[in-house]
């Protein structure tokens, strides 16, 4: 029997279902909601956990033009009574903000009018409605109205778009005779856009204005839900919003309604066929503390599922952090000093640190204080935890091996840039390592790694550590030319191979991680570096053959120790 595709990026509901692809039901949101009888709701959640498809279902659920038919075989279907009451009784606005971006205001409140007169123009027979009036369809035409230019944007006027939700739903409430739903998807990305490109204070009044409008003094709205990464605090566009109900990562209630349950994960593997991967599953993907249950990602569990079956992949790989930029942890490992590092060094090792969260945020408060993005960090998936009897500190850790990789590849970014930016001690390491001078190589590389972020767990295995030390090697050497990685030579691939044409001599340098910080384990390391460039013979390029001299160099690490031994050949 043929399977169901997989809705790889797939986030529209409607699609999902008549297209037949497999649907991790999450239908008891719709009732949920009503349910909690709150008139505002803001979801904040991690991104791709399967906010905007669940956006995308109560659309189709309450929507007048919805297609009843796409529920027949879920679960809200079995409560027919509530159906009866509520499914396709409403206008319904739906309006996604993960477009509203640009380098400064005005591209930004242009892709805005863009999206606000995208979703207008869907209810054109608002033209010629006869339950409004002259004027009301005059505020209409001005939602719709385009330039003459070429790009044909939107020509609403800036005060036309901060009251545009109000407006239309106004507009709807009238002509449908019922009071609407209004549904914005990804609320927050305008801020945090504006934020990077210098624009936020233009870029939070208008939100304000055009959220208090719509959400706070609308007497044309039934409820409203919105999703988004962080909560931004109240003060910032929420101002006087008494009727608003945050519900975060940290809430008990709706907390199975974003993301996958171990319930979920285990009913698709199995139809799969796919259950002997469960464990390597769970390692990677699962991890995520969503009020008191235990939650995996969508996007992973969905890709890798994919892969597997597709024959694809055979092994878990990185897909959350890929999806979108990490820039708020490349951030905050460029500035950490200090404890901080220390900190850091512990999330990586698998261990846990206590810290105050705060979920009111104001994107301009991020970068105030590194406090302050260890909230961003928890907020956004990239830590999770549990909290203390004060409602306030939480244990925080890293919640899978998928964002333990993107860890180690940020401080191995750092690392990298630096050692590059210490040009006095590559070129020191550089002129002892063409002089024979191990002790002196050893005595810079531990007063580098003393002063850096380590990898020093055993969290993940000993090769992908290698690789850590490997590519700090790497940093270290680029300012020369001529330095090679993982080059052939004799039966193998050394780990480095640097090339001195004015000495016309070379260096082989091959790296190990040692268990141990003892000394005896660290030369032992080194001697087995040694021995495996002897047997690979990777002295045995052709390069090396008007070499005058190849050295040899066995270079061991632990935490923040290295040892160098050397063996030169005449």
């Amino acid at each position: 029997m043929e399977k169901k595709k997989l809705p790889v990026g797939i986030d529209d509901f409607e699609k999902v279902i008549n297209n037949d692809y497999y649907y991790v039901d999450k239908s008891f949101l719709i009732k949920d909601i009503i349910r909690a009888g709150s008139e505002v709701t803001l979801f904040t959640r991690p991104r791709r956990f399967g906010k905007s498809l669940n956006m995308s279902m109560l659309k189709n659920f309450f929507s007048v033009d919805g297609n009843k038919t796409t529920f027949d075989n879920l679960g809200i279907s079995k409560d027919t009574e509530f159906c009866d009451k509520y499914m396709g009784k409403y206008p319904v606005i739906f309006i996604s903000l993960k477009g509203v971006n640009g380098l400064n205001i005005k591209s930004a409140i242009d892709r805005l009018k863009y999206i606000i007169g995208f979703e207008a123009d869907k209810f054109s027979f608002l033209k010629n409605s006869n339950k409004l009036s002259e004027d009301e369809k005059r505020d209409y035409e001005k939602l719709t109205e385009r330039t003459v230019t070429a790009d044909s944007i939107y020509a609403m006027s800036d005060a036309v778009l901060e009251m545009s939700l109000k407006t239309l739903s106004s507009l709807l409430k009238k002509h449908f005779g019922t009071n609407i739903i209004i549904l914005i998807d990804e609320y927050d990305v305008p801020l945090d856009k504006a934020n990077v490109h210098g624009y936020y204070d233009e870029m939070v009044g208008l939100v304000r204005n055009m959220f208090s409008a719509a959400l706070k003094t609308n007497e044309n709205l039934e409820f409203a839900v919105l999703t988004g990464c962080l909560r931004i605090s109240k003060e910032s566009i929420f101002t006087g919003l008494n009727n608003f109900k945050l519900n975060s990562i940290t809430s008990n209630t709706f907390d199975e309604a974003f993301g996958f349950t171990e319930n979920d994960i285990k009913t698709m593997l199995d139809y799969y066929e796919l259950s002997h991967h469960a464990d390597e599953i769970k390692e990677w993907y699962d991890g995520y503390k969503i009020g008191k249950s235990d939650i995996y990602c969508p996007w992973d569990v969905i890709n890798y599922c994919s892969d597997l079956y597709t024959g694809n992949k055979i092994f878990p790989v990185d897909y959350w952090s890929n999806s979108s930029s990490n820039d708020i942890v490349r951030e905050f490992v460029s500035i950490a000093t200090g404890e901080t590092i220390s900190e850091i060094e512990k999330l990586v090792a698998g261990e846990t640190i206590k810290k105050r969260v705060r979920e009111d945020l104001t994107y301009r408060d991020i970068d105030d204080d590194i406090d302050n993005l260890w909230s961003v960090l928890f907020s956004t998936g990239y830590l999770t935890g549990t909290v203390e009897d004060d409602g306030r500190t939480y244990d925080l850790y890293i919640p899978n091996l998928e964002v333990h990789d993107l860890f180690v590849d940020q401080i191995s970014r750092w690392f990298k840039n630096k050692v590059r930016m210490d040009t006095s001690s590559a070129r020191d390491f550089y002129d002892a390592m063409f002089t024979g001078n191990p002790e002196d190589m050893e005595y810079i590389l531990c007063d580098i790694l003393g002063s850096s972020i380590s990898i020093r767990d055993t969290y993940i295995k000993k090769g992908l550590k290698e690789n850590f030390y490997h590519g700090f090697m790497l940093g270290l050497l680029q300012p020369y030319p001529e330095v090679y990685s993982n080059r052939e030579g004799g039966d193998g691939y050394s780990d480095v191979m640097i090339v001195n044409k004015e000495l016309r001599e070379a260096a082989i340098l091959e790296f190990k991680y040692s268990d141990s910080d003892e000394l005896s384990s660290m030369e032992k390391a080194c001697t087995d570096a040694l021995n495996q460039i002897e047997n690979k013979k990777y002295d045995k390029n052709p390069r090396f053959r008007v070499m005058k001299q190849v050295r040899k160099y066995g270079i061991s690490f632990n935490k923040k120790i290295a040892c160098v031994r050397m063996q030169s050949k005449e």
